[in-house]
C-alpha cells in the first residue's frame, strides 16, 4: 500500500498539482520555492488588475464594477495565501523540516498582508481626495455666487435695502486653519501609506532574492 504519510498534493484553482514524495531532496525543495514564485507572480498581477480597475473606476464612477473587482481580488489574494501556507506546513514536515524556508515565507506572508492593508487604504484616501475635486469642479461649473439664480426668501431685513444674506458664508480664521489643518492630515495619512506599501514592497523583494539565491544554490548541488 502507498505511504500516504509521505506523499503530498498541493493543487491550485487551476487543477495544477505538484506531487511531493520527500520533502528532503533538494529537487523537490526547488519545486516548492519555484511554486511560491508563482504565487507571487499571481499577487503581481491581481494588484494590476486592481490598480487598472481602480483608475477605470476614478474615470467612470461605476462603482458596482469596482466592487466586483474587489471582490474577485480578495477571493485571488485568499487562494494564494492558503497555498503559501501549505508550502509553510511542507517545509516544516519532519522529512523535510526546513524551518529556516518556512518562516522566510511566513515573513513575506505577513508583508503581504501589511501591503494590502495600506494599498487599500491608500486607494481609499485616493477615492476620497477624488470625491472632493468632483464637488470643487461640480461648484465652479455652477458660476460665480453673483451669476447663479438666488432666492433670498429665507434671508433677514433689517432694513428695507439691507439684509442678512444667508448664502454669504463668512471664512473665519478658525474656520481657515481646521480646513488647513484637516488637509494636511489628509496629507500626512496619503504619505505614511505610501511609505508604508514601498517599506513592505523593498522588504518582499529582499526575501524573493534570497528564496532565488536558495534555488540556486540547491540546482548547484
Amino acid at each position: 500500500m502507498e505511504d500516504f504519510e509521505k506523499k503530498v498534493t498541493l493543487t491550485d484553482s487551476d487543477s495544477m498539482e505538484v506531487v511531493v514524495d520527500n520533502c528532503g531532496d533538494s529537487s523537490k525543495t526547488v519545486i516548492l520555492l519555484r511554486r511560491f514564485l508563482e504565487i507571487q507572480q499571481r499577487r503581481a498581477l491581481a494588484y494590476a488588475k486592481l490598480k487598472k480597475g481602480f483608475t477605470d473606476y476614478l474615470g467612470s464612477g461605476g462603482e458596482s464594477a469596482y466592487q466586483q473587482l474587489c471582490s474577485e481580488i480578495t477571493g485571488e489574494f485568499n487562494e494564494c495565501s492558503k497555498q503559501v501556507l501549505e508550502l509553510e506546513s511542507l517545509f516544516l514536515r519532519p522529512d523535510c523540516f526546513r524551518d529556516d524556508l518556512a518562516r522566510l515565507l511566513k515573513a513575506v506572508q505577513a508583508q503581504e498582508k501589511q501591503k494590502l492593508h495600506l494599498t487599500l487604504h491608500f486607494k481609499f484616501l485616493r477615492a476620497i481626495k477624488e470625491d472632493k475635486t468632483a464637488t470643487i469642479q461640480v461648484l465652479k461649473k455652477a458660476g460665480r455666487p453673483s451669476e447663479r439664480l438666488v432666492s433670498h426668501a429665507n434671508c433677514r431685513f433689517k432694513k428695507p435695502m439691507q439684509h442678512e444674506c444667508v448664502h454669504v458664508h463668512e471664512i473665519t480664521e478658525a474656520a481657515g486653519t481646521e480646513e488647513a489643518e484637516a488637509d494636511a492630515e489628509y496629507d500626512n495619512a496619503l504619505k505614511e501609506a505610501i511609505r508604508g506599501v514601498q517599506d513592505a514592497v523593498t522588504t518582499i523583494n529582499e526575501h524573493l532574492e534570497e528564496i532565488r539565491y536558495e534555488i540556486a544554490a540547491l540546482e548547484a548541488e
